[in-house]
């Protein structure tokens, strides 16, 4: 296995390269000036030209990317020409908002999906199966957009008055603050280097950091914001689970093995979970890692809707500004997240099923 994690990570850096490269040739092949984005449309020649200087972006595409590779190659992600600041304490700020809303939608889309998609098996052609998947291809045709609007018109205006409203935006409620768990349990953890970057990272998922201080009041606060933003994002990605539980199911309840134990007399909830979900896994924990992917490009609508400052909604306004930095950054980040979670995948195979050998 050591070897196979070996190879899969020598294997994920022309990945990365590529992105990189398409990824920059992108973002300067987006119409409009840079320039006249960040400083409006009455900038005149000479200022642009000082801020192209100044930024190096008078040097030829293939010069700008040989510099900007020497840089991360370095550990350096660049300078945010919007916020004239470093993109990773940008990252830092913004990406564990992103982890935690997917985070929380993939686990709705987990919890509900499996157990619809193993009821639809088993009552195979039923008005319970037919009905599950009728809901399932509407999740999947409703975009994320129209679904994030509805969800806050009436769970924040027609349920304002009911014990089900639930803010439309933001993470937080004005006036509550999450006090870091490092300055709660007296950390001196200073201002930089890998502690203080890890622990911060922590910190910023709110509702992992008020249940290890223990802030119930952060935490209800925390989670009620959470909650319409990880429904509208979590839909597409349960119904893609949903269906591919039910025909994973359908696929293994037909088997030998399966008949051989109903004969023997065992329940059917032991031969539903135990025999035939434990060998239907692994194209559902398959595609449940694909699912990271479709999350964080999901969540670019998602934040945004909601005005969440995550990854999504960072990325909209840098692509809006020209801040090339700070979306070459997200993006690297973004496509290690995914080599490692799809990483992840391959080698939970052998737990799944012991019978594989990675090697």
């Amino acid at each position: 296995m050591l070897q196979y994690t070996i190879r899969r990570l020598l294997l994920a850096i022309p990945v990365l390269f590529g992105i990189l490269l398409v990824t920059f040739v992108l973002a300067r092949a987006i119409p409009g000036d840079p320039c006249k984005a960040m400083l409006g449309e009455k900038a005149t020649p000479e200022v642009c030209e000082r801020f192209y200087e100044e930024h190096g972006l008078n040097d030829p595409v293939p010069v700008q990317f040989a510099v900007y590779m020497g840089k991360v190659l370095r550990g350096d992600l660049g300078t945010s020409i919007r916020f004239s600041r470093p993109v990773s304490i940008i990252i830092l700020e913004r990406l564990p908002t992103t982890v935690e809303l997917s985070l929380a939608a993939l686990t709705l889309a987990v919890l509900i999906g499996i157990p619809l998609g193993i009821i639809s098996a088993v009552y195979r052609n039923s008005p319970v199966d037919v009905g599950t998947m009728v809901l399932a291809n509407t999740g999947v045709s409703m975009p994320v957009y129209w679904l994030g609007l509805i969800l806050a018109y009436t769970f924040a205006l027609l349920l304002k008055d009911t014990p089900f409203w639930l803010p439309p935006a933001g993470r937080l409620s004005a006036g509550v603050v999450a006090k870091p768990f490092y300055e709660v349990f007296g950390w001196d953890v200073g201002t930089e280097g890998a502690r203080y970057f890890v622990l911060e990272f922590f910190a910023n998922m709110y509702v992992l950091n008020s249940l290890i201080t223990r802030d119930w009041a952060v935490l209800k606060d925390a989670l009620q914001h959470l909650a319409l933003p990880a429904m509208a994002l979590s839909t597409i990605p349960l119904s893609i689970i949903a269906r591919m539980t039910r025909s994973s199911m359908l696929e293994v309840l037909r088997q030998d093995y399966i008949k051989a134990a109903r004969a023997k007399g065992l329940r059917r909830h032991i031969v539903i979970l135990k025999h035939a979900l434990r060998n239907a896994l692994l194209p559902i924990v398959t595609i449940i890692g694909l699912q990271v992917g479709l999350l964080f490009s999901g969540a670019v609508l998602t934040e945004t809707i909601f005005s969440f400052a995550g990854v999504g909604r960072m990325l909209f306004e840098a692509i809006t500004a020209r801040d090339y930095p700070v979306i070459q950054g997200f993006t690297v980040v973004i496509a290690l997240i995914y080599v490692g979670v799809n990483l992840l995948v391959d080698l939970s195979y052998v737990l799944v099923d012991p019978r594989i050998r990675l090697e």
